[in-house]
């Protein structure tokens, strides 16, 4: 049995992360999705996501081959919806699941999905029991993930770093 965790990223991580961002990239890129292809996510991003302390990487034996980052709070993004809308019961604040990634040499092991899962856990943990997480409308593989892990897709908004239209999809832990 394999052993698996999640931890808070460090600058020490960062090389690895970006590593894994850019195996992500090459594999939308290569699935003909129009995600994350001019720059976004860049290091720079990334350096912010782990001294903001939202930065979490997957540990699989001893070895990082996923990152996400929490963000916690709202999201301006997320504020207004270009079509639908978030379920009546939503928070005022709420987190925010961003720039998930696993490596490519690890996809097929469901490990999106145990990133997605202890990511829920933390929310819960720091008090957050509104969800959010958005993807690419071609981003087939991330919305079977993200649906198959409870969320409901809610409608879409629309990015601030490249003007895209994204698929939006809530949870609502209770």
């Amino acid at each position: 049995m394999s052993n698996i965790y999640l931890r808070q990223s460090t600058l020490d991580d960062l090389p690895r992360i970006i590593d894994i961002i850019g195996g992500a990239k090459r594999t939308l890129r290569d699935r003909g999705v129009d995600q994350w292809q001019v720059g976004y996510p860049d290091e720079k991003i990334l350096e912010q996501d782990i001294q903001e302390d939202i930065s979490y990487v997957l540990i699989l034996d001893g070895e990082v081959v996923g990152v996400a980052a929490l963000q916690q709070g709202y999201d301006k993004n997320y504020q207004d919806m270009t079509s639908g809308s978030w379920a009546k019961d939503s928070d005022v604040t709420y987190s925010i699941i961003h720039r998930i990634a696993v490596e490519p040499g690890h996809q097929g092991q469901h490990l999106s999905a145990a990133l997605i899962q202890q990511l829920l856990t933390i929310s819960h943990y720091l008090g957050y029991s509104d969800v959010r997480i958005d993807t690419h409308p071609d981003n087939l593989v991330m919305q079977h993930v993200i649906t198959s892990n409870g969320f409901v897709e809610k409608g879409t908004i629309t990015m601030d770093e490249d003007h895209g239209i994204r698929k939006a999809y809530q949870i609502l832990l209770k």
